[in-house]
């Protein structure tokens, strides 16, 4: 059972960071950002969020710094609502796996070339 307390802990921290960023957030680039994965350590001391933006208007790392710029807010709220003992410190990732998946898809679809045998 204790396994499973990162995971559902994990799942708390992103809604409330998902609702922060939407509703509370005073910088305008945060509010197009979506999480789309955290991973809490075993210890919740840390947790790892995943974000991708809505628009291509901000780049990664200018969104990146605002989410750290903001990190500290967002943690006190976050500490505010799940009400741990230790609120985690969270630090902040861009999730490249659309991408990656995206390259991949592309390759697997590239130019198909005729094999040996439906040429002659």
């Amino acid at each position: 059972m204790a396994g499973r307390r990162p995971e559902r802990v994990a799942h708390l921290v992103q809604a409330e960071l998902a609702r922060l960023l939407l509703e509370e957030a005073k910088n305008p680039r945060l509010h197009e950002v979506i999480v789309t994965l955290v991973r809490m350590t075993p210890d919740l001391r840390v947790a790892r969020i995943y974000f991708r933006t809505l628009s291509g208007g901000a780049t990664r790392a200018d969104v990146a710094r605002a989410l750290e710029r903001a990190a500290p807010f967002l943690r006190t709220e976050i500490s505010h609502v799940l009400g741990l003992r230790v609120t985690p410190e969270l630090r902040f990732a861009y999730d490249d796996v659309p991408d990656t998946a995206d390259r991949v898809d592309a390759l697997l679809r590239g130019p198909a070339r005729p094999r040996e045998d439906e040429e002659a």
